[in-house]
């Protein structure tokens, strides 16, 4: 008789265990494999619920995009809102002790928007403004955390007969990245991830920019621990100017495409792919890396529709010998490169795998257009 009360409490438990399995891998696959969003191609908006029991999906009737997918390289500029605060230090004053005149009023990743009044626009502008007040009580208004706030500091006159205040500060941004795609009424987007702070990893804010002709030099082969690069040379003349930039977001940089953009672009206009549409399998780099704007392939791995991190919606793996033998895989100078599945734009390359240069993750495509809007 206990044999049996055991193997009944064993086979309730089995059942129960199974029962909880089955649940948990049933919500696992809707919170990935379904997204929270689903859109679907039609001429009106709408949007209705679906309730899958365990999970409701927003349905939403929207217009399809048609774009026409990038590839090749461009020159970015960006200069921020403000001056940006990388760090505060101390500053060596004359008397031969540290001052750290800026610790607590001025934080990392602060922008400095006007001293005493007179707006900041750039460095020089704030060393100027910095000489001028010498060691007197100066009001800076700072961006703190989308808000504006006003704080009093005081300079030091240091060791060299200079002024500081101890901040560390930049104001502008130059790189090298990859058009996404351009839309039918000359919009663009491009990256594929917004521009950040390398010393701080806050996202920068954009009070205007623009994007350039750009010329590759050199490949950098990427390996095990180490990612490569393109390096090239970016022609900053206003001949040269292909785009101004407006926007910088999570998904990429977004803004005018000039007349002359994507000239070199020959492939036209395509679907851009819902998020829903996108699959496992075979699908296509479009880059100009080598010189020469085509496709390469590679093998989409895994999709998470539902991803926190934008930027990390897909992961791939480059399987094209050819572009294995020039890069390695994904290098940095490639975000932005178009990932074409069955005839659509379904996404951007974004990052690499430090420790496998052949493997990387990709934005959606639709994440991208909804980010521009």
């Amino acid at each position: 008789m206990n044999r049996l009360k055991i193997y009944r409490a064993c086979l309730c438990v089995a059942l129960l265990i199974s029962a909880l399995t089955l649940y948990g891998y049933v919500r696992w696959y809707l919170d990935t494999r379904v997204p929270d969003l689903i859109r679907v191609g039609m001429d009106e908006e709408e949007a209705q619920t679906l309730d899958l029991g365990v999970k409701e999906v927003s349905v939403q009737v929207v217009k399809r995009m048609r774009v026409t997918p990038g590839g090749i390289p461009v020159g970015i500029y960006m200069e921020t809102e403000g001056v940006y605060v990388v760090g505060t230090a101390a500053v060596e004053a004359r008397d031969g002790l540290s001052y750290e005149p800026a610790y607590q009023a001025v934080q990392a990743g602060d922008y400095i928007l006007a001293v005493n009044g007179l707006q900041i626009r750039t460095k020089d502008e704030l060393i100027a403004c910095i000489q001028a007040n010498r060691t007197d009580t100066m009001i800076l208004k700072l961006s703190r955390n989308e808000q504006e706030i006003r704080v009093r500091v005081s300079a030091v006159e240091a060791a060299d007969d200079s002024y500081k205040l101890g901040i560390w500060v930049k104001d502008d941004i130059q790189g090298i990245g990859t058009l996404t795609y351009i839309t039918q009424d000359r919009r663009f987007g491009a990256l594929g991830h917004g521009i950040t702070d390398t010393d701080t990893g806050e996202l920068l804010d954009v009070a205007g920019g623009a994007l350039y002709d750009t010329s590759i030099l050199e490949i950098v082969r990427g390996e095990k621990g180490s990612p490569g690069e393109i390096s090239g040379v970016i022609t900053y003349s206003d001949s040269h100017v292909r785009g101004s930039i407006e926007k910088n977001t999570a998904a990429g940089i977004y803004g005018a495409a000039g007349s002359t953009l994507g000239k070199e672009l020959d492939g036209g206009q395509t679907e851009v792919a819902f998020k829903q549409e996108v699959q496992t399998g075979r699908a296509w780099i479009r880059s100009a890396v080598s010189g020469e704007l085509r496709d390469y392939e590679i093998q989409i791995q895994e999709l998470r529709l539902n991803e926190n991190d934008v930027n990390k919606g897909m992961v791939f793996r480059v399987t094209d010998p050819e572009l294995l033998a020039l890069t390695g895989g994904v290098i940095q100078g490639m975000s932005g490169s178009p990932i074409l599945q069955n005839g659509r734009l379904a996404g951007a390359v974004t990052h690499v795998f430090v420790n496998d240069p052949a493997k990387g993750y990709g934005i959606f495509a639709e994440t991208m257009i909804n980010q521009s809007q």
